[in-house]
């Protein structure tokens, strides 16, 4: 049962996640790379200040896996590399936090372009 709660409130959360987006798609004049942009950034503002933690804490990957938990992942390496190298972590500590997410979803893409040819449209 404790597994089913889990995906309900994983489901939900980015559930909203996604509308408040599709909202902003819908009802305002943002482009779709601006509203990812600020998902991103406020993922970092949210991360940095702590309170994303507990959203992920509760959601899992309903708030790990959008933008916003990018962001807070970023705020998050920031804040250990600051630790540990000082200012220097200021510039590298968002690279090495998202650096194993972003070789992934490279390697993957890479992939699948390998194996799926794309066809121009027309």
């Amino acid at each position: 049962m404790s597994v089913l709660v889990d995906l309900l409130k994983a489901f939900v959360v980015g559930g909203i996640i996604c509308a408040i987006g599709q909202v902003l798609i819908d009802y305002t004049k943002l482009t779709p790379a601006r509203i990812l942009t600020s998902y991103v950034v406020a993922g970092v503002i949210l991360g940095g200040l702590g309170w994303y933690q507990k959203l992920i804490d509760f959601a899992g990957a309903g708030a790990s896996v959008p933008l916003l938990g990018f962001g807070s992942l970023l705020a998050k390496g920031v804040k250990k590399a600051v630790a540990e190298d000082g200012v220097l972590g200021i510039l590298t500590g968002g690279f090495t936090a998202s650096a194993a997410g972003v070789a992934a979803a490279v390697f993957f893409s890479l992939l699948i372009a390998s194996i799926f040819k794309p066809k121009e449209k027309g």
